[in-house]
C-alpha cells in the first residue's frame, strides 16, 4: 500500500479478475502530439520518445513475429507482455511486482496499446507459456536490431566491451549459481555478460 499525492491509501493489491480483451487492449499512438489531458496524469513522460522510437523500428511487429506461431490467443499477447518488461526495465524497475507501481500510469498504457496491465501472475504465465521456438526468435530478433543500427552507423572499426554483472536470487533458479556476491556472500545468482559498443568514429 501506497498515499497519493492527497495521503490518500492506495492499495496496490491486485484479484485475479478475467477481463476480455476489449476492456484491456487499446490503440498505440506512435505520433508525437501534443495535446491537454487533464486527470491523465504520468510519472513517465520521457516515454513518449521511446514511444516513437519503438515506432520507428518497428519493435512492436518484430516481437509480434516472434510468438505468431504459437496457437494459443491470450487476452495479454506474448509480444505484448514482452514490450512490458522492455518498458519495465527502462524506468528502472527489477522486480516483477513493481509493476503496481504504475500500474495506473497513462503513459505506459498508452505506450503499450492497453486500457488495463496484467498482474504478476499473468505476466508470469505468459513468460511459461513461452516455448523455445519463441526464444531463440527474440534472440534473434535482438541480434537483427544491433546488427542494423551498427550497419546504419557506418563504422569503419568498432570496439566491443564486454562486462559482467551479478544478479542475486533466493532461489535454485535454472542458470544460476554461487561464487563472487560482493553484496551477498553465498547467496545463488546470475551471471550475466554484457557487450556494448564503447566507440564510434
Amino acid at each position: 500500500m501506497y498515499v497519493d499525492q492527497n495521503d490518500t491509501p492506495i492499495t496496490t493489491e491486485t484479484t485475479n479478475v478475467k477481463h476480455s480483451k476489449a476492456d484491456v487492449r487499446g490503440k498505440a499512438r506512435p505520433t508525437l502530439d501534443v495535446r491537454f489531458e487533464p486527470q491523465n496524469l504520468t510519472s513517465y513522460s520521457g516515454l513518449i520518445l521511446f514511444q516513437h522510437f519503438f515506432s520507428m523500428i518497428g519493435l512492436k511487429e518484430r516481437l509480434w513475429g516472434c510468438f505468431r506461431h504459437l496457437k494459443v490467443s491470450p487476452i495479454y499477447s506474448h509480444h505484448v507482455i514482452l514490450m512490458l518488461l522492455v518498458v519495465h526495465l527502462i524506468i528502472g524497475h527489477r522486480r516483477l511486482r513493481d509493476v503496481d507501481y504504475y500500474r495506473d500510469d497513462e503513459m505506459v498504457k498508452r505506450l503499450l496499446g492497453l486500457k488495463r496491465l496484467p498482474d504478476v501472475s499473468t505476466i508470469s504465465r505468459s513468460l511459461r507459456s513461452a516455448d523455445e521456438v519463441s526464444v531463440e526468435k527474440v534472440r534473434g530478433e535482438s541480434r537483427n536490431l544491433v546488427i542494423e543500427r551498427l550497419s546504419a552507423e557506418r563504422l569503419s572499426r568498432v570496439t566491443l566491451d564486454f562486462d559482467g554483472s551479478v544478479l542475486s536470487t533466493g532461489r535454485h533458479a535454472e542458470g544460476t549459481a554461487v561464487g563472487f556476491n560482493k553484496k551477498k556472500k553465498g547467496a545463488r545468482s546470475y551471471y550475466p555478460l554484457f557487450c556494448t559498443v564503447a566507440q564510434t568514429d
